[in-house]
């Protein structure tokens, strides 16, 4: 594990130099930017979640995700398959805009950790829920149609570009989620997904994502056994015989 102590020295005669410092690079308790937990950021996930499982026994939600299928299915002559691979683009382009030259939030390791704890929720949600709930799909194929798996991935992903480059700009947020929204688009509109499937996908993916964020410190030391580290500071006075000096050295 690298570790990279800063220390910068201030002298009296103005003089400044600092021993390798980079803040994203240092550890994890100097850098990584978690999100703080506030009830207000589960409003958004819970409503999806919430419209996805009322749907499950709503007769009503029921006959309008018919509705919406037919409109979405009517004189489609073809099925695509942009979604197998779009579900993957919002993650996969943090890195890629990091490869490009445009800082994240967080360093490739610290990331890299939040986007599998992400998964490992995300999966582990979705397939838990498949064989629970036992929905049929909409052309009839099988009985694991609730969640969609592929919209759960897309909008962890979107949280997670979100995250990372918001503080760059939100338009990264923006198209990451227009991209998660467009792969359960055509995920109804292969007629592989109810809009309730979706929705609690989407539901699932942002709040998995969220949690990974908040549970990083805890993941972070258990996977790579860090300790939180203090910063100290100390001042050193030195006399050369000519010139007398004080130095400020703080070590991160």
């Amino acid at each position: 594990m690298r570790r990279i102590i800063s220390s910068l020295l201030l002298l009296i005669s103005f003089t400044v130099s600092s021993q390798g410092f980079n803040e994203r690079d240092s550890t994890f308790t100097d850098t990584v930017k978690n999100i703080q937990f506030n009830y207000k950021q589960l409003i958004i996930p819970g409503i999806l979640l919430g419209y996805g499982f009322w749907g499950i026994e709503s007769g009503q939600i029921k006959s309008f995700n018919f509705q919406i299928r037919n409109e979405i299915t009517e004189n489609i002559d073809k099925k695509v398959t942009i979604d197998d691979f779009s579900r993957y683009v919002p993650a996969v382009s943090v890195y890629a805009l990091n490869a490009f030259g445009v800082k994240g939030k967080n360093n490739i390791r610290d990331r890299s950790v939040i986007l599998a704890t992400s998964t490992i929720f995300t999966l582990g949600s979705v397939m838990a829920l498949k064989s629970i709930t036992n929905i049929e799909r909409p052309d009839g194929t099988t009985k694991n149609s609730f969640p969609s798996g592929h919209a759960a991935i897309a909008f962890a992903g979107a949280e997670f570009l979100y995250q990372e480059y918001k503080d760059q700009s939100v338009w990264y947020g923006v198209a990451g989620y227009a991209i998660a929204a467009g792969t359960g688009l055509f995920r109804m509109y292969n007629n592989r997904h109810w809009l309730t499937d979706v929705a609690a996908g989407a539901g699932i993916g942002i709040l998995s994502t969220k949690a990974a964020y908040w549970l990083n410190p805890y993941v972070t030391r258990k996977i790579f056994g860090e300790k939180e580290r203090k910063s100290t500071s100390f001042l050193m006075p030195s006399y050369d015989g000519r010139q007398f000096r004080i130095a400020f050295v703080k070590s991160f």
